[in-house]
C-alpha cells in the first residue's frame, strides 16, 4: 500500500507504469508524423516501440501477474486487484499479436497475400485503440494496487 516512502515494489511498478505511458505517448507521435506525411519516422516508431513492449512485459507483467492474480482467478475476477490487470493481459497480448502483425504485414514480405490486409489506417487506428485500452487498464491496476483505499 502507498505511503510516504514507496516500497520498492510500488516505486518498481511506478517505473513501468511510466515507461508504458512514454511508449503509448511515442505511438501518439507517430500517428501525428504518418498524418503530417513523415512515413518513416512513423515507420521507426510505431515498430520500435511494439518491440520495445515485449520484454517489458515478460519480464516485469507477466511474473506479477502470475504470483498474485492467477490464483485468484476465476473466484476474484469481480474484484479491481483482478479484474483490471486481466482486462489488461488480454487486451495487451492482442495489442502485442495485432502490432508484430502489422510490422511483418506493412514491413516484410513474410506473411503470404492471401493474409495481407489492405485497408492499413483501420488495423492501425484498431491498434492505437487497442494500445490505450491496455494503458487505461494499466492506469486501473495501479490505482487498485497502490492508492490507499
Amino acid at each position: 500500500m502507498s505511503g510516504l516512502i514507496p516500497t520498492a515494489s510500488e516505486a518498481y511498478a511506478t517505473e513501468v507504469l511510466v515507461l508504458e505511458l512514454v511508449i503509448a505517448s511515442l505511438l501518439v507521435v507517430g500517428w501525428v508524423l504518418v498524418r503530417l506525411g513523415h512515413v518513416r519516422a512513423h515507420r521507426a516508431i510505431q515498430g520500435s516501440m511494439v518491440l520495445v513492449n515485449i520484454p517489458v512485459v515478460l519480464v516485469a507483467m507477466l511474473p506479477y501477474y502470475e504470483q498474485y492474480v492467477l490464483p485468484g482467478l476465476p473466484a476474484s475476477l469481480g474484484k479491481s486487484f483482478y479484474l483490471y490487470p486481466t482486462i489488461m493481459l488480454f487486451a495487451g497480448a492482442a495489442a502485442e499479436v495485432l502490432g508484430i502483425y502489422i510490422l511483418l504485414v506493412a514491413g516484410t514480405s513474410l506473411v503470404p497475400e492471401r493474409f495481407r490486409f489492405r485497408r492499413y489506417k483501420l488495423w492501425m487506428r484498431s491498434e492505437l485503440i487497442l494500445w490505450w485500452v491496455v494503458v487505461l487498464a494499466g492506469i486501473a491496476t495501479y490505482y487498485a494496487w497502490w492508492m490507499p483505499s
